[in-house]
């Protein structure tokens, strides 16, 4: 290795743990934002189901008709991460340049999806023909979002991503106060957080650093299809384990029930949301680099990502009235469903970290396998959960199995890449 790489190399190492600390701090507090536009909700949505029938629309719904870009964008953020660590800015623009008409289309086809598929989703799920509108519209707005989101973090814009989803937060928090002020409607909170994705318009003030010249390059080959299909398994995977309980909880449960659920869900998905960024930072970096002295740094971002995991579950199981409160959703039924749901967001969110890990490494089969689990969850939950607390009794229990295996299978991989 010449003196020139080793002095690249060294920055990397250092700057890996500071990225992500301070994309997470600026996180933590878009997510404190966050918790503020639930308790608009809580305060403004004044009809009994109402606020249920918002979040699993926004945290579910909306989520599950963008699986296909989501798939993509990973895909794409670890083949420009790859080819970025390389140092050939020739290659890298040329990618660039390819991925972006890549992902250009494909965010088309998604839209069109969206309105294919809208109604019949609608229609399984119970939602009402305004919020089947206000959901699609706020589908193509999410969708093109991402569109943005992938070039940036492919290109470790760690920093403008936090500032953009800062700004959303503000945004949506300002403008679901609006709403539900003079049109007291869950449809209306989903059109608010449509209108906060415009803060992503701020991108245009750094066009000039997406504004590459050069002849694109197709990222298709074998190699990037195999991974694309990797991605889509892996997404899949994440969104059942992740926000698939919502859809459960809008198909079965009524009114009250839904709301309360959701609310306490909304306190237990800021886990794994506050560690997220650490997992992008870290799979950005392992896209780029699987070996020496920056390995040891991609694994403190894994074990930092836990130990956030476990102390904000207890945090959040001591507190849990006061977390109500802020919300506006401290109901005894509430109460009880925290501690359950918090315990199946640790071992959720542990399961996303080595997903990830093994995503970025480029573990096909482990991959895979997360996606298996992620169904097979899901699958059960649907089975089983039929009431609040028989879907609380099964989540934590499949989510820790899903857990066992997903690390063994990890553990294993990890020592064959050793020897």
């Amino acid at each position: 290795m010449t003196a020139e790489a080793k002095s690249k190399k060294v920055p990397l190492i250092s700057n890996l743990l500071q990225s992500g600390m301070i994309f997470a701090v600026i996180s933590f507090a878009t997510n404190l934002g966050n918790l503020w536009f639930q308790r608009v909700l809580g305060v403004g949505l004044t009809k009994q189901g109402d606020y249920g029938n918002a979040n699993s629309a926004i945290g579910s719904l909306i989520p599950l008709l963008g699986l296909l870009p989501a798939a993509a964008s990973i895909a794409v953020t670890h083949y420009v991460a790859h080819f970025k660590q390389g140092g050939d800015q020739a290659l890298l623009q040329g990618l660039l340049l390819g991925c972006r008409k890549f992902l250009f289309r494909l965010t088309l086809a998604g839209s069109v999806l969206a309105l294919v598929v809208i109604k019949p989703l609608s229609n399984f799920f119970h939602y009402s023909e305004s919020m089947m509108l206000a959901v699609l519209i706020s589908t193509l707005f999410t969708l093109w979002s991402g569109f943005a989101y992938a070039l940036c973090s492919g290109l470790s814009w760690f920093k403008r991503l936090a500032l953009i989803g800062f700004l959303t937060m503000l945004l949506k928090v300002a403008l679901g106060w609006l709403f539900t002020r003079y049109w007291s409607a869950a449809e209306m909170t989903v059109l608010a957080t449509a209108f906060a994705l415009l803060a992503n318009l701020i991108l245009l003030y750094w066009r000039k650093e997406l504004n590459l010249s050069g002849e694109p390059i197709s990222p298709w080959n074998r190699d990037f299809i195999q991974f694309f299909a990797v991605s889509m398994a892996f997404a899949v995977g994440f969104y059942c384990f992740f926000q698939g309980d919502l859809l459960i909880a809008q198909h079965y449960f009524p009114g009250a029930k839904c709301d309360d659920f959701s609310a306490v869900g909304i306190l237990a998905r800021a886990l794994p949301t506050t560690i997220a960024p650490l997992l992008a930072v870290l799979f950005t970096s392992r896209s780029g680099e699987q070996a020496g002295q920056v390995v040891k740094e991609q694994l403190k971002l894994l074990g930092l990502s836990g130990v956030g995991l476990v102390c904000g579950a207890i945090c959040l199981v001591l507190l849990r009235s006061i977390c109500l409160k802020v919300i506006h959703r401290n109901t005894p039924e509430a109460a009880t469903y925290v501690a359950p749901f918090a315990a199946t967001m640790v071992f959720i969110g542990l399961l996303q970290s080595l997903a990830f890990w093994a995503l970025a490494s480029r573990w096909l089969k482990i991959s895979i396998l997360y996606g298996v689990l992620g169904v097979a969850y899901w699958l059960v939950l649907l089975l089983v959960g039929k009431t609040p607390e028989g879907l609380l009794r099964v989540m934590p229990i499949s989510a820790s199995c899903a857990f066992v295996i997903m690390l063994a299978v990890w553990l294993l991989a990890m020592r064959r890449q050793k020897t």
